[in-house]
Order: C-alpha cells, then sequence, then structure tokens
C-alpha cells in the first residue's frame, strides 16, 4: 500500500473517530433529564400541560416532549429570564431548569 494512502486512512479514521466521541460527550451533556417510561396514556394532556405552565407563571415560545420522556418548554420565567424547563408528564413536578443569564 502506498505511504501516503496508508497516512490518509489513518487520519480519516481518526477524525471520524474524533467526530463520534466528540457528539457522544455533547449528546451526553446536553441530555435533559429522564423522566417515565410509564405509558403515554397516564400523562397529562399536552394542552392542559401547557395550561398548567402558564398558570405557574412561565410564558411558552416552545412546547415539546423530549428525548426523556418529558414536557420541555423553551420560553421565559416569572421574572423575565429565558429558560429551559423539563417538567414530568404524568405529575406536572419539575425535573430540571436551566436559566439563562
Amino acid at each position: 500500500m502506498n505511504p501516503i494512502t496508508q497516512v490518509s486512512k489513518i487520519k480519516k479514521v481518526a477524525l471520524g473517530t474524533a467526530f463520534t466521541l466528540t457528539l457522544a460527550i455533547s449528546g451526553t451533556a446536553l441530555a435533559g433529564p429522564k423522566c417515565t417510561e410509564g405509558r403515554t396514556a397516564d400523562w397529562i394532556n399536552a394542552d392542559e400541560m401547557q395550561q398548567r405552565i402558564v398558570d405557574m407563571g412561565y410564558k411558552i415560545k416552545k412546547f415539546k416532549e423530549s428525548r426523556g420522556h418529558c414536557y420541555e418548554i423553551y420560553g421565559w420565567n416569572q421574572a423575565g429570564q429565558k429558560v429551559e424547563v423539563y417538567f414530568h408528564p404524568v405529575t406536572g413536578k419539575i425535573m430540571k431548569q436551566e436559566v439563562e443569564d
């Protein structure tokens, strides 16, 4: 095998490995909480949950179901700070909250 081709293949493998590790580490660092493995039939209805969140004083920009089976919002808290909040879909309890400085 040509030495230049061999070095090129080694670089590709090293770059691929570094990229994969970066994705794995960043995915873990940014992961939200794991809320439930329960049946979605037991979850609070999404519309009702959004109303509960608004009643708590949050303003919702985006509402979604997270990978960890939580309800997740991006929006603002009572003090007007940007937040990302994860709610347990069965209890409505706040599982994690991140406030932007």
